[in-house]
């Protein structure tokens, strides 16, 4: 399968992140590539963002997941800041190793209204995967 230019470019993303969801980029969250259907995205390990045990937080691994579906849809979308997570289910498989975290997310089903989505997550160190996530984002109407 090729792999087929983005809608939205990493320089954009990031910047959309960072002007749309401060609290977020100030983890250091981050897009490392994207293409038409398929994201990247990477989760410094930090102290700020661990829980007891000195493993990575269940709500930011979350976040990443999250981040990541939205980078995939605005891939086949562009710059939409208003589709919006519907539903969103993860598990979490494994403790994280105290090292950064990468998703990876793809398109399941893109249709006028609604994108279904998956992210896995891996710990850097060792690439073992610690958490999946599935998840349905809305699109606005005026966008398709």
């Amino acid at each position: 399968m090729s792999k087929q230019p983005s809608k939205i470019t990493l320089d954009n993303f990031n910047s959309l992140l960072a002007e749309g969801l401060p609290w977020a980029a100030e983890t250091g969250i981050i897009l490392e590539s994207v293409y038409d259907g398929f994201a990247t995205m990477r989760l410094p390990y930090h102290d700020k963002s661990t829980r007891p045990g000195g493993t990575i937080s269940g709500p930011h691994m979350m976040m990443l997941s999250d981040a990541c579906m939205y980078a995939v849809v605005l891939s086949m979308i562009g710059e939409v800041q208003l589709a919006v997570t519907t539903n969103f289910n993860i598990n979490f498989l494994r403790k994280p190793s105290e090292s950064d975290l990468i998703a990876e997310g793809e398109i399941i089903k893109l249709g006028k209204r609604l994108a279904i989505l998956e992210v896995s997550i891996y710990s850097s160190s060792d690439n073992e995967i610690v958490a999946h996530s599935t998840g349905t984002y809305s699109i606005p109407p005026t966008t398709r």
